[in-house]
C-alpha cells in the first residue's frame, strides 16, 4: 500500500501534505493531553509493531505493495489520535530509511495508513463492539471486521489516488505523466490482494491479539480508547 515516488503529480502529494498537517497537529495536542503516562510504552512498541508487520510485503502490479499495517490494533488499545502518531511514525522510519514508501508521498502514505485506516477501523470496532464486556466474544469479532475493512478501505483509498493520476497529469497527447494506470486498473490492483488476502492477515491478527489481551491483560482493553 505504500505509494513510492513518482507515481504522485506534485499537486497530489502538496494537497496530502496540507490535510496531514493539520491532522498531526491535533493528534499532537490530544495525545499529550489524554494519554497515560503507562501507556506511553505501549505508544512505542505500537510504532514498532507496525514497522514490522508493514515490511512484511508484496509488490502489486502498478507501483505498490500489499501488506498489513496494525494500525486498528493500536487505535483499540490507544484510540485513533494515538494509532495516527505510531503508523506514521513507522512510515516516515520506512521511507527515509529504508526507502519503502517515498519521501514526497508520505502525507499520502499516512492518509491512507495512519488516518483513514485507524479511524475508519476503530469507531466500526466501537459500532459492533458497543456495551459489551471486555472478555466478550463480540469484542474479539469486532476487532477482526474492523481489522479487514479499515484495511481495504485504505487499499481502496490508495488505487483511487493511483487511478486519478493520469487525469490529472498527462501530456497534451494524453501520456501520462505519473502514475500510468487508470481508475479501471489501479482498483482493482490494490483492492484484490487486500481483499483476498492482506485483510485477513490484519482481520486475524487483531483479533488474536484482543483475544490475548482479554486473557492476560485485559486492563489494556478496559482503558482503550482514552486518547479519542
Amino acid at each position: 500500500m505504500h505509494i513510492p515516488d513518482g507515481y504522485l503529480g506534485p499537486g497530489t502529494c502538496g494537497f496530502f501534505y496540507a490535510v496531514m498537517l493539520p491532522v498531526w497537529a491535533a493528534a499532537s495536542r490530544i495525545v499529550k493531553r489524554t494519554l497515560k503516562a503507562r501507556q506511553v510504552p505501549l505508544l512505542a512498541i505500537g510504532a514498532a509493531f507496525s514497522f514490522v508487520i508493514m515490511m512484511f510485503n508484496i509488490p502489486i502490479p502498478g507501483g505498490s505493495t500489499g501488506h498489513a499495517v496494525g494500525a486498528v490494533l493500536v487505535a483499540i488499545l490507544l484510540g485513533p489520535w494515538a494509532a495516527c502518531i505510531a503508523i506514521t511514525v513507522a512510515l516516515v522510519i520506512q521511507a527515509l530509511l529504508f526507502g519503502d514508501g517515498g519521501i514526497t508521498a508520505i502525507g499520502a502514505n499516512c492518509f491512507n495508513m495512519a488516518f483513514v485506516m485507524p479511524f475508519a477501523g476503530y469507531y466500526i470496532y466501537k459500532a459492533i463492539s458497543y456495551n459489551a464486556p471486555v472478555g466478550s466474544r463480540r469484542r474479539v469479532i469486532a476487532a477482526g471486521i474492523a481489522g479487514y475493512l479499515a484495511l481495504n478501505l485504505a487499499a481502496l483509498f490508495t488505487g483511487v489516488e493511483f487511478g486519478l493520476q493520469p487525469l490529472l497529469y498527462h501530456t497534451a497527447g494524453g501520456q501520462p505523466l505519473y502514475s500510468p494506470y487508470g481508475l479501471n486498473v489501479a482498483v482493482p490492483a490494490m483492492a484484490v490482494e487486500h481483499l483476498l488476502l492482506f485483510g485477513w492477515v490484519e482481520a486475524l491478527v487483531t483479533a488474536l491479539v484482543v483475544k490475548y489481551l482479554q486473557e492476560h491483560s485485559p486492563e489494556l482493553l478496559e482503558e482503550s480508547g482514552v486518547s479519542r
